[in-house]
């Protein structure tokens, strides 16, 4: 089911990328349909939405009154209600401790200094039917609520009976606009605006590979999270580390899908023939053993390594979006590490946390892109400005040297706009 691999000195990075080649890419056909459903969509606004969501879901798109999203709201079990309004909470309060604030300063001739503002308009995407997932509303949306986004509308496709939880979600989030209206069509809408649906500064959630190539083409009219690959973990643990919690975990980020990478690095022998024994046991209690069995045979992987300092080279050459570390002191490994989306410290911090309830967003980076890219947080639905203010003796300080970096690069008409102001001085 996986393997136990044991490298030769110097060959870790080579066997980690093999792990990582997943067919995660947008393919050229899927592409062109998006391009193709993008364009009609931007010519022929509203009516071209409704001809693409009779085509591909049976039902022409609408928009949630009051009254349909609170009968949606009825309809949520009263306690998953609460634990949703629970996740809200903590990622509200987690959000707002990372939001920056404006600053100005003085300095030599003048003020210098940054305004900050939350984004005018915010597309959050739900997918729908069987893969609905209220967490990822609750992840995307509070996180702008907390920006100060002006109007957050949330896309979703118009299935015979929209999810209640995403509803609930939504509500929760506070979510303004909840369209009913899904797929290429409803990214397109956003991107340029379609009858009552408003072009929106950036959009946001998860896709299917469809809603991820059109996120893609849309990007430049828009700001976009990312374009999300298969979901992945990789746990560092010492032989002090318990295998049933390990093996766990690699389980439950291989239930994801069949792509999805699960990978255990480790320096002791004796867990890693423990955590494949567990796994094993582990995995003939699930219900999605299918998908489970081929993402760890495909993309999993139990890693037997010299030491720590090993490991860790290892986690930073992956750059996993969930990196778990099982380690008698995992504050000690923290400094090394440069690159992972999320990091989760100790055996009381597993992955499924991050997921649902502690706080921080988990729209996280995937397929190696942890080395430049971050979580999805307020500061994803913020705009920064620039503020410059400056004396005319501040300005006449800088005069001849802003005159000749200009002249340097053939500006003569930025030479004259700081040359006019001292002429008659001269």
């Amino acid at each position: 089911m996986v393997d136990i691999i044991k490298p030769a000195k110097g060959n870790e990075a080579g066997i980690v990328e093999n792990l990582k080649k997943r067919n995660s890419g947008i393919n050229a056909k899927i592409e062109a349909k998006a391009r193709a459903i993008m364009e009609d969509v931007r010519k022929n606004g509203w009516d071209a939405v409704v001809k693409y969501s009779l085509e591909f879901d049976g039902r022409e798109p609408y928009e949630l009154t009051k009254e349909d999203i609170d009968r949606a709201v009825s309809e949520c079990p009263e306690d998953l209600y609460k634990s949703l309004e629970k996740a809200a909470s903590n990622i509200r309060d987690y959000q707002k401790r990372l939001v920056p604030e404006g600053k100005v300063w003085n300095v030599k001739g003048g003020v210098l200094g940054q305004l900050v503002r939350g984004l005018s308009k915010v597309g959050v995407y739900a997918p729908g039917g069987t893969a609905a997932y209220p967490s990822s509303v609750l992840m995307c949306a509070v996180p702008a609520q907390v920006a100060g986004v002006e109007e957050i509308i949330l896309v979703t496709p118009p299935t015979e009976n929209l999810n209640c939880a995403v509803i609930a979600a939504a509500k929760i989030a506070g979510v303004h606009r909840i369209i009913a209206v899904g797929g290429i069509q409803a990214v397109a809408a956003l991107t340029f605006g379609a009858g009552t649906v408003p072009k929106v500064d950036k959009l946001v959630g998860p896709g299917n590979a469809y809603v991820n190539a059109a996120k893609k083409l849309a990007f430049g009219e828009l700001d976009i999270d990312m374009i999300a690959g298969p979901s992945e973990i990789l746990i560092i643990a010492d032989g002090d580390a318990n295998p049933a919690y390990c093996a766990a975990d690699m389980l439950s980020q291989a239930e994801h899908d069949e792509l999805a990478s699960s990978i255990l690095v480790t320096d002791s022998n004796e867990l890693a023939k423990a955590v494949k024994e567990q796994l094993e046991e582990q995995l003939s209690r699930l219900e999605r053993k299918d998908i489970i069995k081929k993402s760890l045979a495909n993309f999993g992987a139990i890693i037997i390594c010299e030491d720590m300092e090993k490991a860790v080279e290892i986690a930073n050459i992956v750059a996993p979006e969930h990196l778990e570390l099982h380690t008698e002191d995992p504050w000690q490994l923290i400094p090394k590490i440069k690159n992972a989306g999320a990091i989760f410290l100790g055996e009381s911090s597993p992955e499924p946390l991050g997921d649902y309830m502690a706080g921080p967003s988990h729209v996280l980076p995937t397929s190696g892109t942890a080395r430049f890219f971050s979580p999805l947080s307020v500061e994803s639905f913020l705009k920064k400005t620039s503020i410059i203010k400056f004396t005319r003796t501040g300005l006449r300080e800088l005069a001849e040297d802003i005159m000749r970096l200009a002249e340097s690069e053939g500006f003569t008409a930025h030479m004259n706009s700081i040359g006019i102001r001292f002429e008659q001085s001269k």
